[in-house]
This record gives structure tokens, C-alpha cells and sequence, in this order.
């Protein structure tokens, strides 16, 4: 950026001269000072500073100058450029003079000559403060309407958003419930990444294993004598039946194994240790005393251990299959859009299981959940209630959400289904921080939120108390520190 210009203008080039040397003096290098002889050299000088993009806070002109009086010179700079501060030399002592001047040209200061050096450097600094404060008030200033100009656009805007939201409140059940679901992306993400993660490495272990030992299998069983064909297919079947173990855990399994081998001095013992409780067997291992002995024993091991890592991981792959399978289920079904617009006979307790399927990352957390049940999947005795079961769903989802809030994810969520008369009664209680009393009146208002900005719209217990009377049903809650339990009411028939 260009240093900032001082100009000095008169018509005797010795007073130019020592204006220009006591100015460059007093302000360093931070302030170009430049001189001009006369108006209209001055006027000149300008044009070609402000074509190259120079700043000039102030201007220092003679009075009395031969083709262009002080006054008119400054009057011109004034329309060219209105912001830069004037200081105006003369030897006139005339008020009538000094008062026109200021008028004239909005003159900043006045100075006689001849000048005092030291209040001539300090007007000048007095001068550039005063224009830097100017220039900082304009630019706020200017900040200031633009900010008042977007705020006007932007409350215009939201008063407009709050009309249209207003007029198309009963129209938002289903986008709030595509919110919700967009909240949960990241955890039902989580929730089929890692099954997908685990297929994808026990199929890549029975690409391996199968690389490694399909070739040796026919010439392996034909070595294998017969009487210890049993011992091996038992402890294939030990090894896949038994549950996985810390590393601390195979420590002390391993110490042990090799201290019962070497009293049956087997040969190799810490290997052979080290491979059986690779496998999961760690005890009862008098069975294998034969077979374990044998010269070839070490070899057997290892194809056992092959076979068996094998057999683990296609038990993993349909483990995994199964619990992507049921995320993606439980996805589908709360994504389902009830086209009919007809209430429709459905079981409650499976949309509750969807949702808590679709929240079980957040579970995972600290949360435990418990579910007490009149009725199951099982029992006859609770006929399918009449509803729109896609409606029934944000139901729950609000519910649980907001308990899951109130606990911070970390505490007990009960959730209690029983029938009453004519009515399934479904409760869902959390020991969160609870509602306080001043604001249990409001808290099924519109747009009423106790959550930060951005995290809630204020309209989810709203859209839940009018799909509850969309049902003809009611529901209900108490709130107390610890305690907090949300009631909904259903007609069995609709």
C-alpha cells in the first residue's frame, strides 16, 4: 500500500523548501511530503496522486498566492476531495479573512507566518489524528449501515420464514422426521460400517487361510492316522465353540497351558501353548495327550488352527450380515412414507424396536436401556392398534431424542408398554435433569426449545401432541430431578 501524502503548497520555493525538510523531519518515513508551486500545480498534483491510488490526509497551502488565492485553491480541493483535512499559512491577521477561510473551505486550522517550528509540527500531528479518527468513524459508520441493511434483509427474511412456517406447521411431521433421521446418519453409519468392516476382513483371513492350506487338505487327512481323526475334528469343534479372550487373559491361560504340557513332556511346549489358546483352548487338553504327543503334532496343530480360523470367520461373516441387516431394516422402516393417508392395523412394539435399533450407537455411550413389556411379539392378547405407523414413529423418535438429551447419553432410559381399558398405554422415562416447574407450561408450545440454537427447532413435542391427537389420544408427563416420564395414550381401535 502507498504512503499516505502530505502536500505543501506556495508560491516561494525557500519557504517550500523548509515546510517540506521540518515536516519529513518530524514524521519519519511513515509520510511522503510532497510541494507545489502555486494552485495550480498543486491541482495537478493531486489528480496525478489520486490516479496512483495515493492517500492525502492533508494539505498545507499559502494564502496569497499569484494565480490562485489560498481560499479558491482549497474551495477546488474541497469538491475533489472533501475528507482531506486543510491548514491554510498567512502573514493576513485579519479576522474578516480567517473567518471567511473557514467558512469557505471547511479549513481545519490556521497558521501566521512566520511559523514557530514546534507548533507547526505538532498542528500537522494534531491534524493527521484528527483525519485517522474521521476515517475510522466513516468506516463504521459505513459498517454500520451495511449491518443495519443486512439485518433489515435478514429480518425481513425471517419474517417471512415464520409466516410460511406458521401457515405449513402440519406439513413439517415428516421433514422433522428426515431431520431427525439426518441426526442419526452418523451413528447408523457407524452401526453398518462395522459388521461391513468385519465381513470384509474375515473374507479377506478365508482368502489367506484358503490360499494356504486347500492345496495341503487331501494329502493332510490322508497323513492324519485314525485314531486321532477324532481328537482333531473335536478340537475343531472346541475351538469355534469357545468365547474370545483378552490378552491378559491368554497370559495366564498360556503359563499355565505350558506348565501342564511340560508335565506331560510334550516336546515344544510354548509353541504348541501358544497355538491352543490361539484357538481357545486352554483346559481340559487330557483328551488331546495322544495326539499332542505325536511327532507330527506341531503340523496338526496348525492345520487345525487354520481349519478353525476359517470356520470362525464365515461365523462372523453371518453375524455381521445379520446386524447390517437389521440396521438397514429398521432405516427402511422409519423412512417408510404412509402413502394411504389410512390408519392401518400395526404392532407399536416393533416401531419402538426400530427406533431404539436405529439409536443404538448412542446407547453404546453409557446408556442402558430397559424395556418392560405387558405384552411381546408372542403373546395374542394385544390386537394390532389402528394408526399411521410412519407418524407413530416420529413419536418415539422425539421421545427418546429428548430423553437421550435431558441424560447428556449417559443414564437409564425405561420404556414401559402396557394396556388400560381400551387404550395401549406406552411410557418413556429417563433420569435426566428433569423439567423445571417454570417452564413445564410451555412445553408443548411451538417453537419453544430449552436447547441451544442450532440444536432444536422448538417444534418436536409440538408435532408429537398434535400426531397424538391426530390418533384421539392424549399424552401426559411428570418431571421431576432424576425423574422424567413421558406418557401417550392410544385407542386400541383408532
Amino acid at each position: 500500500m502507498n504512503q499516505p501524502v502530505i502536500i505543501c503548497v506556495d508560491d516561494e520555493r525557500m519557504i517550500l523548501d523548509s515546510l517540506q525538510t521540518e515536516l519529513m523531519e518530524a514524521l519519519g518515513d511513515e509520510y511522503l511530503v510532497e510541494v507545489a508551486s502555486g494552485g495550480k500545480d498543486a491541482l495537478e498534483l493531486v489528480k496525478e496522486l489520486l490516479a496512483d491510488n495515493y492517500e492525502i490526509p492533508l494539505i498545507i497551502s499559502d494564502y496569497i498566492m499569484p494565480d490562485m488565492s489560498g481560499n479558491e485553491l482549497l474551495k477546488r480541493l474541497n469538491t475533489i476531495i472533501p475528507k482531506t483535512l486543510k491548514i491554510l499559512l498567512t502573514a493576513q491577521t485579519s479576522t474578516k479573512v480567517i473567518v471567511e477561510a473557514v467558512n469557505k473551505v471547511n479549513l481545519y486550522r490556521y497558521i501566521p507566518k512566520p511559523w514557530d517550528t514546534d507548533e507547526l509540527v505538532m498542528t500537522v500531528y494534531e491534524a493527521i489524528e484528527s483525519y485517522l479518527k474521521n476515517q475510522l468513524l466513516d468506516e463504521k459508520n459505513e459498517a454500520l449501515k451495511e449491518m443495519n441493511a443486512t439485518l433489515q434483509e435478514r429480518t425481513e427474511a425471517l419474517s417471512q420464514a415464520l409466516d410460511n412456517l406458521k401457515a405449513t406447521q402440519q406439513e413439517l411431521i415428516h421433514s422433522e422426521k428426515m431431520a431427525t433421521l439426518g441426526q442419526l446418519v452418523a451413528g447408523v453409519a457407524h452401526e453398518i460400517n462395522t459388521p461391513l468392516g468385519a465381513i470384509r476382513s474375515s473374507v479377506e483371513n478365508i482368502a489367506q487361510v484358503l490360499n494356504k492350506t486347500l492345496k495341503q487338505l487331501p494329502a493332510f487327512f490322508q497323513s492324519l492316522p485314525k485314531e486321532y481323526q477324532s481328537n482333531f475334528d473335536t478340537l475343531l469343534q472346541k475351538s469355534i465353540q469357545q468365547m474370545p479372550l483378552s490378552s491378559k487373559e491368554k497370559r495366564h491361560q498360556r503359563k499355565g497351558l505350558v506348565r501342564q504340557l511340560e508335565k506331560h513332556a510334550i516336546d515344544k511346549a510354548v509353541t504348541i501353548a501358544d497355538t491352543l489358546v490361539d484357538m481357545g483352548i486352554y483346559n481340559g487338553i487330557e483328551a488331546f495327550l495322544p495326539l499332542l504327543k505325536d511327532s507330527k503334532s506341531e503340523t496338526t496343530l496348525n492345520m487345525a488352527y487354520q481349519l478353525s480360523n476359517l470356520q470362525k470367520s464365515t461365523q462372523t461373516i453371518i453375524l455381521a450380515s445379520e446386524r447390517a441387516g437389521k440396521v438397514v431394516f429398521a432405516l427402511k422402516s422409519f423412512a417408510r412414507y404412509d402413502s394411504t393417508g389410512k390408519k392401518v392395523p400395526a404392532n407399536l412394539f416393533e416401531g419402538i424396536e426400530t427406533i431404539l435399533t436405529l439409536y443404538q450407537n448412542q446407547f453404546k455411550q453409557g446408556v442402558e436401556v430397559i424395556k418392560n413389556y405387558t405384552y411381546t411379539d408372542t403373546d395374542t392378547d394385544l390386537p394390532p392398534v389402528m394408526c399411521y405407523p410412519d407418524e407413530l414413529n416420529q413419536v418415539w423418535t422425539n421421545l427418546i431424542h429428548n430423553a437421550l438429551h435431558a441424560m447428556s447419553n449417559k443414564g437409564t432410559l425405561q420404556i414401559d408398554a402396557a394396556v388400560q381399558e381400551s387404550n395401549v398405554l406406552i411410557s418413556i422415562t429417563d433420569n435426566g435433569i428433569g423439567i423445571s416447574d417454570d417452564i413445564k407450561p410451555k412445553i408443548f408450545e411451538p417453537f419453544f426449545t430449552t436447547k441451544p440454537a442450532g440444536e432444536g427447532s422448538g417444534l418436536g413435542l409440538d408435532i408429537v401432541k398434535n400426531i397424538i391427537e391426530k390418533h384421539e389420544g392424549k399424552i401426559t408427563f411428570t418431571s421431576t430431578p432424576g425423574n422424567t416420564t413421558f406418557s401417550v395414550y392410544l385407542p386400541i381401535n383408532g
